[in-house]
């Protein structure tokens, strides 16, 4: 077959059974081309093949013999869209990128050569990348740059990106975890079962199958990893994978949540110590708790939990209209990462480990590893450059890493694991669902009285949904009861999501609220104002009710017609949390500062925070400062978790950076010479200084460390106000604007803290309107297994959205600013719910908002 590739002439041999994308990433090294969905939805896969933009996971490589193939590499970073990206920040993992900027150039080229350099529309840019997905929620930052560059705008060279690694993002060049690739690399897949419960009595398919069973032998969900082969390429191991054979002793399960409950229902975890090793899905501390059969619980977080229960029982007796009951429901949100959990692994003559894995926790990967693998710290060697989003799936050591290292050490060759898209929605990690039972009361003077609150998490076989005890930090001390339960099943485990167990609070909490302002006549912005004592979101509040678009709303339910608009707001906060023990070391290298620790950059901009502070610092210019984290190796750095990560680096970088000057200083001193800073560092070859994160003003809540975690003083908070057209005959509903406040003290990096808190957003709009994950009832596979049938939001489904920084409050904490990304996602899907009753009149009360539940809803 003969193909030319970016402008070269190639003979390739042997790929007529293989896609275009296994060609060009496998055969040619061409790994800027990604696959991610395998079925052409989401884009990432995108090339020029005779000049039009072809997805490449569906393109038979046979397709290509005479073609001319373009891949983001052929482009060099010399096109303006590039340029254009760059610029407007219009990626965050960058794991979509190079599809969408080979869709765009095809776009922008055809744009202006149809209509000069004018400005097309967001709604002529969304049809043209339609058939693309970013799960980071980069929209904002790709609308802006696909419409400057049709103006011409980034024709010439542009200033240096807000984001340092942005261009080998953009070029193709970035290496994530899935482009790893070593002489003798192996390709490993993992054999999973096919029953939700059952013990394994036998496993036979050769000598090189590595076993992943528990102790037990037994696997709680269809799904679960049972055992892993290795093969030369990545059919011949799926093809080995098939020859295994599983026997079972097939166990009675229970896969439907509402059966679960029931006392003759089949119990998932029998024994003590089985439930003591029941994963968890969220990062907090296991407070134990009571089972009875499947479920457990409950976990309290009360204040004057009885005195609460009283007025609302003698609330309800008397039949006040001041108190407000309802009962909410979520289902799960699976985290979807566009490069999937990922792993390389291999041993070293020496017996040590190398790991390049996709995780959002370098440090703990590596910690993890050497307790599985009775290695020493030293002896594990972990690596994650680039890595293609996370949202809390990959935090600890998964299953794909396990099978990895077992296949490299049992073959003595580099064994690469990648999950396929099916295994990452079915095994990769969810947000647990919810059943929420709520009850709210407010005095005659109108503030609240008491709440109770039970919030049954569904998290399969995990525990610790813990949403609930999150509403304990709202609204001032009234009293109030809050009660946690668990609800397990044979289904696969819920993991940390973004904000563990905070979405489905909002969920609940601010359509009550919301609820409660309508019950007494009151502006629902103003009884926030009043009841919330937090400074930093009265602030929010302030400006949230001079907005045109809220003060120009209409009045709730007000509307008929086929369409109507309505305006909803929400608030939530989130703790502060760092880790104390963050490690900057710079060191001088060829005239260049090179900061170093041991975290990652999942696209939330950890290199570009190091890299400005230090810049800023020391008063360099930005190509004299080199980031180089990823791996370990060097100081301790955060895990990207929690919303840690920037607190505590940024700090950490300041006090590396004020410690790097007076070295500097006293070297000159000592040497009797002076000059520039330039000319010191000429003359400081070698030199390196580490620094920590000091210690914050009023020090912490938590006087030790939970795994490197402790929890400052004071709440990030946020403001949502949302607008929706709602679609009365259809059922749809559309959001069509959002402003973001968000109270987090200092912003590092304003562009890629703004791009984070959009993205936030979108993930709270898929919350709210699509995202689902469905199991069967009766067999609990999962059904929702592919990016067709688990809908995540694309560009056309974005609003414009409008994030403001309220950056007081903070003082006390050292650089003045905390985490994020938790808090800008909160409160959305709560905000578009009561925009939907405010356009319509009807409350929903199950997330996600489909068109059937509304429509059922509105019928008279």
């Amino acid at each position: 077959m003969d193909v030319t590739v970016n402008g070269s002439a190639r003979h390739v041999g042997g790929e007529a059974d293989t896609t275009a994308v296994q060609l060009l990433r496998e055969t040619l090294g061409l790994t800027g081309t990604k696959l991610v969905c395998g079925t052409g939805v989401c884009g990432a896969c995108t090339v020029h093949v005779d000049g039009v933009p072809t997805v490449a996971c569906l393109t038979p490589a046979s397709a290509l013999d005479g073609a001319s193939v373009t891949t983001v590499e052929g482009l060099q970073g010399k096109h303006p869209v590039q340029r254009a990206f760059a610029a407007h920040d219009a990626l965050q993992c960058g794991y979509c990128t190079p599809g969408f900027v080979m869709e765009a150039t095809s776009f922008v080229d055809r744009w202006r050569a149809e209509h000069g350099e004018t400005a097309p529309s967001r709604a002529e840019i969304a049809s043209a990348l339609a058939g693309h997905l970013c799960r980071c929620g980069a929209y904002e930052g790709i609308y802006a740059a696909v419409a400057a560059a049709c103006t011409g705008a980034h024709d010439t060279d542009d200033a240096p990106p807000p984001r340092v690694e942005a261009m080998a993002k953009i070029n193709g060049t970035a290496l994530y975890t899935t482009d790893v690739h070593m002489d003798g690399l192996l390709e490993g897949v993992i054999v999973r079962s096919r029953h939700p419960h059952a013990r394994v009595t036998s496993v036979t398919g050769g000598d090189r199958v590595v076993d992943l069973l528990p102790a037990d032998r037994t696997v709680r969900y269809v799904g679960q990893p049972i055992a892993a082969v290795a093969a030369e390429s990545l059919s011949a191991a799926q093809a080995a994978a098939e020859r295994i054979q599983v026997a079972y002793e097939v166990l009675p399960a229970v896969v439907d949540l509402h059966l679960a409950e029931f006392p003759d229902s089949p119990v998932v975890y029998p024994t003590k110590q089985e439930r003591k090793q029941a994963p968890k899905s969220s990062e907090a501390l296991s407070i134990p708790a009571r089972w009875h059969g499947n479920v457990r619980g409950p976990v309290p977080m009360n204040w004057r939990g009885g005195l609460a229960v009283k007025r609302i029982q003698q609330a309800r007796e008397q039949g006040e209209d001041r108190l407000v009951e309802a009962r909410f429901t979520a289902e799960p949100q699976v985290h979807t990462p566009l490069e999937p959990h990922a792993c390389l692994a291999s041993w070293d003559r020496r017996g040590e480990l190398h790991l390049w894995v996709s995780t959002q926790a370098v440090g703990v990967v590596a910690e993890r590893a050497a307790e599985r693998f009775g290695l020493k710290p030293e002896q594990v060697h972990v690596s994650a450059e680039h890595v293609g989003g996370g949202f809390g799936s990959k935090l600890t050591l998964t299953s794909e890493i396990v099978a990895a290292a077992e296949l490299a050490r049992r073959h003595t060759a580099p064994v690469r694991v990648v999950l396929g898209r099916a295994e990452e929605l079915t095994d990769g990690g969810y947000r647990p669902g919810a059943r929420a039972d709520i009850a709210m009361l407010t005095d005659g003077d109108g503030k609240l009285a008491a709440l109770t609150l039970d919030v049954h998490g569904d998290g399969g076989t995990s525990i610790g949904s813990g949403a609930a005890a999150l509403a304990r930090f709202m609204y001032g001390h009234a009293p109030r009861r809050l009660r946690d339960y668990d609800i397990v099943t044979h289904r696969p485990p819920a993991a940390p999501f973004r904000g563990p167990g905070g979405p489905p609070l909002a969920w609940v909490l601010e359509q009550t609220v919301d609820e409660m302002a309508h019950r007494i006549g009151e502006d629902p912005i103003a009884l926030r104002h009043r009841w919330d004592g937090n400074s930093k979101r009265r602030a929010l509040y302030d400006l949230a009710a001079a907005l045109p678009m809220w003060s120009g709303r209409p009045a709730a339910a007000s509307q008929t017609g086929r369409f109507r608009r309505g305006v909803g707001v929400a608030a939530a906060n989130w703790m502060y949390f760092l880790d104390r023990g963050t490690q900057i070391e710079l060191t001088v290298e060829d005239g260049i500062v090179v900061a170093r620790t041991t975290t990652q950059d999942m696209g939330q901009g950890s290199r570009s925070v190091i890299a400005d502070v230090v810049v800023a610092e020391l008063g360099l210019p930005p190509g004299r400062v080199r980031v180089d984290i990823g791996r370990t190796g060097t100081v301790h750095g955060p895990a990207s978790g929690g919303s840690r990560t920037t607190a505590s680096i940024g700090p950490a970088a300041r006090d590396a950076a004020v410690r790097l000057r007076s070295a500097l200083a006293d070297k000159a001193e000592s040497r009797g010479s002076g000059g520039s800073l330039e000319q010191r560092l000429a003359d400081a070859e070698g030199l390196r200084v580490v620094g920590s994160r000091p210690r914050d003003r009023r020090g912490y809540v938590t006087p030790v460390e939970l795994d490197h975690l402790v929890v400052g003083r004071g709440f990030s908070g946020a403001v949502h106000v949302t607008e929706v057209e709602v679609d009365t005959r259809l059922g749809r509903t559309r959001v069509t604007r959002v402003w973001g406040g968000i109270a987090a003290g200092h912003i590092y990096s304003p562009t890629l803290a703004r791009s984070q808190c959009q993205g936030g957003v979108i993930q709270g709009i898929g919350y709210a309107l699509y995202e689902e994950r469905i199991t069967d009832p009766l067999t609990g596979v999962v059904l929702s297994d592919n990016l067709e049938d688990y809908r995540i939001p694309g560009i056309g489904d974005i609003p414009e959205i409008d994030i403001h920084f309220h950056e007081a409050g903070f003082e006390h904490a050292d650089g003045g600013g905390v985490g994020l990304g938790e808090v800008s996602t909160m409160p959305v899907a709560a905000a578009i719910g009561n925009a939907v009753h405010a356009a319509t009149g009807w409350r929903p009360h199950h997330l996600p908002i489909r068109p059937d539940r509304l429509l059922e809803g509105l019928r008279p």
